[in-house]
């Protein structure tokens, strides 16, 4: 009997640990920069770059760098081919022992924008094709998902915004559901082609959910010839 209850309280403090280093509880943050580069009245370059940690600016959980090329149908629809790199430590411990995942990414994607009244309102549709290296133990994968993001931009003056956005990810495979964000941000323009925004992301998955705190910087320089 000693045994077995020996059993169930370890059953139980491995579960509890789990738990725990899964950092569900903390307040993590990502740090981005975000860059539209217009070299035509149709073409322009898209690069961005993210660190992404389990706590507020230390324990680092992602690296995330991403380009494309964007063709600018019209002013309120543009489509894009792009890649992405994405370095992933998927264990809550600062210096865990599993190797990182490594992630080579193709997207295709679509935008759509309106204005009503004063909202401007952003569709997104994007298709991933995600080529996954878990290291020596792991083997790879390839998988395939969805996304759409609807995003709402609310004027407060000329140089103070509002943005909020909703997306969800939908895997093309088993567990069809793989997360949605919640995002709320005030936003700064600084200058016609800079702007900063600072807000809060809820990531829920379908075994947890995450409370992150974001800072992103927007310049979308144009290069086209006045």
């Amino acid at each position: 009997m000693k045994r077995v209850i020996t059993s169930m309280f370890l059953v139980f403090f491995a579960l509890g640990l789990t738990a725990q280093d899964s950092g569900e509880d903390e307040l993590g943050s990502w740090h981005m920069i975000f860059s539209t580069l217009r070299m035509t009245n149709k073409l322009s370059i898209h690069a961005e770059g993210q660190l992404r940690y389990y706590e507020a600016g230390k324990n680092f959980n992602q690296l995330l760098l991403r380009t494309g090329l964007n063709y600018h149908i019209n002013p309120n629809a543009i489509g894009t081919f792009g890649y992405g790199f994405i370095d992933t430590d998927s264990a809550f411990e600062e210096f865990p022992e599993e190797e990182n995942i490594k992630e080579h990414r193709l997207f295709e994607q679509f935008i759509l924008k309106n204005k009503v009244w004063e909202l401007g309102f952003e569709h997104r549709y994007r298709l991933e094709q995600r080529f996954l290296d878990f290291g020596s133990n792991g083997g790879t994968d390839v998988q395939h998902r969805v996304r759409y993001r609807l995003q709402v931009t609310l004027p407060l003056t000329d140089t103070f915004f509002l943005n909020f956005y909703d997306e969800v990810f939908l895997n093309l495979q088993n567990n069809v559901f793989g997360q949605n964000r919640l995002y709320a941000a005030v936003g700064l323009n600084i200058t016609d082609n800079l702007s900063v925004q600072s807000g809060y992301l809820k990531n829920h998955f379908n075994n947890a959910n995450f409370d992150r705190l974001q800072v992103a910087v927007f310049y979308n320089p144009d290069f086209r010839k006045k």
